[in-house]
């Protein structure tokens, strides 16, 4: 890339960093030191302005960067993500939104602790909470890296590091000055310059074939070197039975994860109501799904303008589909409009980045503060200490993030984010909705139900080729790979809910009917919640 992509790319990147360190500033001014504040923001959101932040927190570089990556790599088969990220907003509308939103206060463990033995229940949901949002912040880490390499030019892994390490420096002011007032407003800003930027690439494609679809996705699958096959499916999941299971186990994970994302559930602590939950969840799937229509068009567009072995070239996962897409309908390398536009979209995509991993930061930090520290210390005098200890979180969450991206940096995001989601699905949903539903459950069955989904999750993944015996593994060299499958998902998955409902049948707990009709109450109309 020359240097006014560079020169520009940065400026506006920067651009971007001021107005959200500005933001970050004056909100830290303005707080006071209370849990409500820090965690859910005072609860003083508009269901329109919710929508836009969970739209804006949702819409991660695995969207922008994976998922378009993934079809012009794979064409039909990297469709998938985009029905399974949208699918999911389904499940989190009809069954999650409301009843988080009266049941809870600030994390996941407040809504299954309600009616259950508090101490165990939290420990377990925290843990898991945690792991699900390093798992996600990874992805948006290694989108980071990806894109610094195509802007520098590719000068080497260290211009690569450096990006990781001041995203995740970055990440720890907004959420340790900021708390989620001004992580939502990152979000809200960052999801209006996503959508604008998408809008505009989509129309440039479009005109590029003078508004043919047909013509679109035929040059595409010419390009793409697979012909025919590109538009069909089986190019990435249908080459044998272990491909085919993969391909049910990724659809299972990015169905049912979304509702035990931490930093989604979060999100609907924010606003007033269980109504202002459920309409900002509308908003946002209307923002989400304008959104992934997009992302087809763009990811057969990188295919068709590009070329599929041009996209491989520059990063093997096909991460720079979208500014290398936007660099081409400029006007190409050297021109002016190129420059610009593939500045622009770089900004976008580093704004993206800075904004959801300030959300899952925020949403993790407040895992450790609220449910770890607080129930493994004395409960009185809690909320002023419990933020402090959520701002430290923050940084130490922030490291971790910052190890494991560099360890991973040659991995497609898309598809770290769906081992983020499998993980989510296999510990997260099982509790939540036996918590919701299930008037026999008991303190055993909600501690089994996160450990029994969290652990196979976690080891099939290590046993897996993402981890070993494969050329593009994290440890190429050496092979400790047991299981077939890249997501655990349809494994893990069922054996959550299975370790519910065990735990439950075989303890000697009686349940407490009495907290279990006041929570079912409560989640349905509302009544005493906070």
């Amino acid at each position: 890339m020359t240097l006014h992509h560079q020169t520009l790319a940065l400026l506006l990147f920067s651009a971007f960093v001021a107005v959200t360190l500005g933001i970050t500033t004056w909100v830290s001014r303005k707080r006071h030191g209370s849990a409500e504040e820090f965690y859910a923001g005072g609860r003083l959101f508009s269901p329109l302005e919710n929508g836009l932040a969970i739209a804006g927190d949702y819409m991660s570089a695995a969207s922008f960067l994976g998922v378009t990556g993934l079809i012009a790599l794979f064409g039909y088969d990297g469709l998938l993500y985009v029905v399974g990220f949208l699918v999911a907003w389904l499940v989190v509308l009809f069954v999650v939104a409301e009843l988080v939103r009266n049941c809870g206060r600030f994390t996941l463990a407040d809504v299954i602790a309600a009616r259950m033995t508090e101490r165990p229940v939290r420990i377990a949901a925290g843990t898991s909470s945690v792991t699900v949002s390093v798992l996600y912040l990874v992805a948006q880490m290694v989108g980071a890296g990806s894109l610094v390499a195509l802007l520098l030019g590719r000068t080497g892994g260290a211009a690569q590091a450096w990006t990781v390490i001041g995203v995740g420096a970055l990440m720890v002011i907004y959420v340790s000055l900021g708390g989620m007032r001004a992580t939502t407003w990152i979000q809200i800003v960052k999801a209006v310059l996503l959508m604008g930027g998408t809008v505009t690439l989509t129309v440039l494609v479009l005109l590029r074939f003078h508004g043919d679809v047909d013509q679109l996705l035929l040059t595409a699958a010419e390009r793409s070197g697979h012909g025919k096959a590109f538009l069909a499916p089986g190019l990435k999941y249908g080459g044998s039975w272990s491909a085919r299971l993969d391909f049910i186990s990724l659809g299972l994970a990015l169905v049912l994860g979304t509702a035990g994302l931490p930093h989604i559930l979060s999100r609907f602590y924010t606003v007033p109501t269980a109504r202002a939950a459920r309409r900002s969840t509308v908003w946002s799937i209307g923002l989400i799904g304008g959104f992934y229509l997009m992302a087809i068009v763009l990811g057969f567009g990188a295919a068709a303008v590009v070329g599929t072995d041009t996209v491989r070239s520059s990063n093997e996962s096909g991460n720079t589909a979208v500014p290398l897409l936007a660099l081409d309908l400029g006007g190409g390398v050297g021109s002016t409009g190129g420059t610009v536009l593939f500045a622009v979209v770089a900004a976008v995509a580093f704004a993206t980045i800075l904004a959801v991993v300030a959300g899952i930061t925020l949403a993790s930090s407040a895992s450790v503060a609220h449910d770890l520290y607080a129930t493994l210390r004395r409960p009185h005098a809690r909320q002023r200490s419990e933020v402090a200890v959520a701002r430290t979180a923050a940084v130490g969450i922030g490291v971790v993030a910052i190890a494991l991206g560099l360890l991973a940096r040659d991995l497609n995001v898309a598809f770290l984010v769906g081992l983020a989601f499998a993980v989510a699905a296999s510990a997260n949903l099982p509790v939540l909705l036996y918590s919701l539903f299930w008037g026999g459950f008991t303190t055993r069955g909600a501690v089994w139900a996160v450990y029994g989904g969290l652990v196979p999750a976690l080891v099939l993944v290590a046993l897996s080729p993402v981890v070993s015996g494969s050329p593009g593994a994290l440890f190429p060299d050496v092979d400790f790979q047991y299981f077939p499958l890249q997501n655990p998902g349809i494994v893990s998955i069922p054996l959550g809910f299975l370790a519910g409902w065990l735990g439950t049948v075989t303890s000697d707990e009686v349940p407490d009917e009495g907290r279990y009709a006041e929570t079912e109450v409560r989640s349905l109309t509302g009544a005493g919640a906070v």
